[in-house]
């Protein structure tokens, strides 16, 4: 399917609602989008390709709009697969075909394809004339490879940011940003950020940086809605993640073997509601994949996470979460942990170390209860609740 944007431009991407793990790691409930543009102008340009799994009709219906013209010109700004993934197949159907990216684009386009000719290489700032449609090329490094960079249609004021301002989720008949409700695609392209995007976030404030003052009417990034509408809806999101600008609420993950962790989660999350905090969100990390518990830490103020001790250690699972969030470092955090043992202490201890090497302060000293959690035992939560609902109010 082909669906007009704006002049000459349309979109050529592709809805895949098979894939179920992105990038082999992230769960895609509703799917993910590939997004491709076309510019058919004097000279005719692709705008990034798709995914090669998702692919049976890409190259029939770029023919069909070229209706026998040659593509003379491949934009890639960004060389992923879900991206780059047709530039073998595309170089067969066109010989003479033009690649444009920048020096680091070109490392990796060898590496994948052997691709060595027909090169066109932009620096910051370089242009493209296509006739009526003039491209301008912004390298936007670490947006999030190294090579990543942005293409501006100065003609139309648009802006193709490949995986900046992307989301999760297949399109449902509208997609354009006027055509759907968008407030239910936040949180998808939220959990799109914090997983995919957010350990570059200091990347991401020096390309929304460079693109101050840059008149935009329409976004259209390599995955997820156009937006044609309001742009800075999307823009104003990803300048708030990017500071780590959280919300007043709180997030609070355990990890439970046989229900005492899980006990004091409950038994924590009611204490806080009581003192007012009307925002909590209260997930088991073995129930709820990591993407989403990301997703979520990073929206929130206030992190409380418990643990039963496994092995003098954390849980697994909850060592997986701390792991990954000791990697993607989300800040402007208050924290708080609970947990509790049989034998030996050590989940608390651990919980207690991830804080620490994360600069998240403490609300108060975690609580750890050994054996189950009794009504006297969980009353030690009352002091760390009430401090957590303090913090983020």
């Amino acid at each position: 399917m082909q669906i007009p944007i704006t002049g000459k431009i349309s979109w050529t991407g592709v809805n895949d609602r098979r894939k179920t793990l992105f990038e082999n790691i992230w769960p895609l409930p509703h799917g993910v989008t590939y997004n491709a543009y076309i510019i058919d102008d004097e000279k005719t340009a692709l705008i990034d390709t798709v995914d090669t799994t998702a692919a049976a009709d890409f190259l029939g219906r770029i023919d069909a709009q070229l209706q026998g013209r040659p593509l003379q010109y491949l934009v890639i700004n960004h060389m992923e697969p879900d991206h780059s993934g047709m530039i073998e197949a595309l170089v067969k159907r066109y010989p003479d075909l033009r690649i444009v990216g920048n020096k680091r684009t070109f490392k990796i386009l060898e590496s994948y394809f052997g691709v060595t000719q027909n090169l066109l290489e932009v620096t910051d700032g370089s242009r493209l004339d296509l006739g009526r449609h003039q491209l301008q090329f912004l390298l936007t490094p670490w947006v999030h490879w190294p090579e990543t960079m942005m293409t501006y249609d100065a003609t139309e004021q648009l802006l193709f940011s490949g995986d900046a301002f992307g989301s999760f989720g297949a399109f449902s008949g509208g997609l354009f940003d006027d055509e759907v409700l968008v407030e239910r695609y936040e949180s998808e392209t939220r959990r799109y950020f914090s997983n995919i995007v957010g350990q570059y976030a200091g990347m991401v404030q020096k390309a929304l940086a460079k693109l101050k003052g840059v008149p935009i009417r329409t976004i259209c990034p390599a995955h997820g809605l156009v937006w044609r509408s309001n742009p800075s809806r999307i823009v104003d999101q990803y300048d708030r993640w990017s500071r780590y600008e959280p919300q007043p609420g709180v997030v609070v993950a355990f990890a439970s073997m046989y229900g005492n962790a899980e006990q004091m989660a409950d038994y924590i999350a009611r204490r806080i509601a009581e003192h007012g905090v009307r925002d909590i969100q209260v997930f088991d990390v073995s129930a709820t994949h990591l993407s989403f518990l990301l997703s979520e830490i990073w929206k929130y103020r206030g992190v409380l996470l418990g643990s039963c001790t496994y092995n003098n250690l954390l849980h697994p699972l909850m060592e997986q979460l701390c792991a990954k969030l000791t990697h993607i470092t989300p800040k402007n955090k208050v924290a708080g942990a609970f947990g509790t043992f049989s034998w030996n202490g050590g989940a608390v201890k651990h919980l207690r170390q991830t804080f620490e090497a994360l600069n998240w302060p403490l609300v108060a000293e975690p609580v750890e209860i050994h054996g189950r959690p009794s009504p006297e035992k969980l009353s030690a939560c009352d002091a760390l609740a009430e401090a957590c609902a303090k913090a983020i109010m």
